[in-house]
């Protein structure tokens, strides 16, 4: 009976990924809701999931592609590949209007601006402190930095090695992290209180799976406000990081 379980899903890879990925992502929102009362977002502990499979699934199996080592677990390759991966970015953005923007007014504008680059320099600042010095290695650990989207879409546009992504996907997880928890604690001195504030918080910070986490632990009703945001933030990072912050990195170290 078992044989027969592993020899189907072995045969339909990628059902039985669209099953694990299902699986851990319930278990991860059940941890989220009974151990933490939602203050760490269900999204974050899912990924931290997914990491430590990947690592185990690489060392059971001895080979460089994580989990899909395991030819039980083979369809996750093909479900974390380029083509649904881009799609996975792509829907982030869905139903989200450029005339919400302006709602937010100049300030947003601008904290979407300054969210990217704050987060880009300072991601390639502790690059530089880590013996990168190559404009590949700088842009694509400064992308991640600002989440761990624009990380693997830049590093993919300028050639990075698989090691750089996964660093650039570790500097936006511990990112996503950090203002996932870190936001409930400083709400009350920085005036997270109202919809516009929670929008130019959104658009500073980026990481949408953060900000919603945090904002749902201060006040749910401005996760909407500050997710919007951090949507519109991932795509301008996606647009800035293989192009002109790219460029201005190559243009600083040659």
């Amino acid at each position: 009976m078992i044989d027969a379980a592993i020899s189907l899903l072995t045969k339909n890879g990628l059902v039985a990924a669209f099953a694990v990925v299902g699986a851990t992502v319930w278990f991860s929102y059940v941890v989220s809701t009974k151990l933490t009362s939602g203050r760490i977002h269900g999204s974050a502990i899912a990924i931290l999931l997914g990491l430590v499979l990947a690592y185990a699934g690489g060392l059971m199996a001895g080979g460089t592609k994580g989990l899909a080592d395991v030819p039980i677990f083979a369809g996750i390759g093909l479900m974390g590949g380029a083509m649904l991966r881009d799609f996975a970015i792509v829907s982030t953005a869905f139903g989200v209007s450029f005339s919400e923007i302006k709602k937010a007014g100049m300030s947003g504008v601008i904290s979407l601006f300054a969210g990217v680059l704050v987060s880009f320099v300072v991601g390639a600042l502790v690059a530089v402190a880590f013996g990168y010095t190559d404009a590949v290695s700088l842009t694509t650990i400064g992308a991640g930095a600002a989440t761990y989207i624009v990380g693997p879409v830049t590093g993919a546009a300028i050639g990075a090695s698989s090691e750089l992504i996964a660093l650039s996907v570790a500097a936006g997880l511990v990112k996503s992290v950090l203002v996932m928890t870190g936001t409930p604690l400083v709400a009350r001195y920085i005036g997270l209180d109202n919809p516009r504030s929670a929008m130019v918080y959104g658009g500073l910070m980026g990481t949408t799976s953060g900000v919603a986490g945090g904002l749902a632990a201060t006040d749910p009703k401005l996760v909407p406000y500050g997710a919007m945001t951090a949507t519109f933030y991932t795509g301008l990072g996606c647009l800035l990081g293989p192009s002109v912050l790219f460029l201005a990195i190559r243009a600083l170290v040659g």
